[in-house]
This record gives C-alpha cells, sequence and structure tokens, in this order.
C-alpha cells in the first residue's frame, strides 16, 4: 500500500472516530505539519512567541478533531492544513494584540517578497492586513484566495494546487499569477512582472 493511500484510509478513519487511527495518523502527518510551520514561522519576526512546533502541535490537533471530512488523500490534508495554519497564525495575532495596552492591532509582519514572490522585495506587511486583504480576494475570486492559501501557508506546489482544486496547471498558474497582482495592489505595492 503507498504511504498517499494509507494516509488517505487513516484519515478517513480518524474521521470517523477511531483513536487508533488518530494515534497512527501522528507519524504519517507531523513532519508535513512541522515543516510548514516552519516555513511560516521563518517568514515571521524573529522574536515571533509562536514556535513551529507549538504551531504544528496546534494544527494536529484541530485537524485530528474534524469529523465531517471525507479526506481524499495528502493534497487535500495538506489545503485543510494550509487553512488551519493561517487561521491559527491569525487568532494569534490578534489575541497578541488584543493584550497590548489599547487593544491596538498587532504587527505580525512578514516580507510582501515572501508572500509573493518577488525576488528582493522586502517590504513588511501586516499578516491580519494580509488576512483581510485575502478575505476580500475570496468574494472576488474564491478560487485565487485557495491558490494563495495552498501556496503561501500550506507549501503546495502548483501540481499540488491544481490537483486540490481540481483544475489544469495552466488555470492554478494563472490564478496564482493574478492573485498575486490583486494583492500587491491592495496591500498598496508596486506591482512586479
Amino acid at each position: 500500500m503507498s504511504t498517499d493511500s494509507r494516509l488517505t484510509q487513516t484519515l478517513q478513519k480518524a474521521a470517523g472516530g477511531s483513536n487508533e487511527a488518530v494515534a497512527d495518523l501522528m507519524p504519517l502527518v507531523y513532519n508535513e505539519l512541522r515543516a510548514i510551520a516552519g516555513k511560516q514561522l521563518q517568514r515571521e519576526r524573529r522574536n515571533h512567541t509562536l514556535q513551529a512546533t507549538a504551531l504544528a502541535n496546534e494544527a494536529y490537533l484541530r485537524l485530528v478533531d474534524q469529523k465531517d471530512v471525507d479526506w481524499k488523500g495528502r493534497a487535500h490534508f495538506l489545503a485543510v492544513a494550509a487553512e488551519v495554519v493561517r487561521r491559527i497564525l491569525v487568532d494569534h495575532a490578534r489575541k497578541k494584540g488584543a493584550a497590548k495596552r489599547g487593544g491596538g492591532a498587532a504587527q505580525v509582519t512578514l516580507t510582501l517578497g515572501d508572500v509573493l514572490q518577488a525576488p528582493g522585495d522586502r517590504n513588511e506587511i501586516d499578516l491580519l492586513a494580509l488576512d483581510e486583504a485575502m478575505k476580500e480576494l475570496a468574494a472576488l475570486s474564491h478560487r485565487q484566495s485557495r491558490v494563495v492559501e495552498l501556496r503561501f501557508f500550506g507549501g503546495l506546489s502548483v501540481e499540488e494546487t491544481a490537483y486540490t482544486l481540481g483544475v489544469s496547471e495552466r488555470t492554478a498558474k494563472g490564478d496564482w499569477r493574478m492573485a498575486k497582482a490583486w494583492l500587491r495592489k491592495r496591500l498598496g505595492e508596486p506591482s512586479h512582472k
């Protein structure tokens, strides 16, 4: 049995309530969750209070707690993981902002170059501003918003993104280009070719 088939079966059993499957799931997915978490935290400020292990653990707990998901495989799991990691980071930024005197929004910065992959572009943006922009993008094009989420927060390749969304690689690449241009404009940055 392939690793993807084993993962799919284990995910489905875990979603069905099998405690044994939940225990079996950890070694199958934890390294990928840890890699996603580590990649995201490398993009944030150096003194971030959330560590990669804590982010991966929280994501794992939220993922195995989902009972109504019909897991389709590794790419589907990573797509959901991308959404969960995004929510955790945004929730963390909001809580940190609420804890500050006056309750102002926390400036959790990422570099625009990291978000939009423009070489040499090191302008910092606020994670909460990115989240708001992605919500606006989703209202305009849900698929483009998902492409950004899958590529940026989930670390999926163009091929995996296309497969997860059920579109061609060409469509996924086009959505990625359009979404990056829209986000640059929305976040006030000049467009790069």
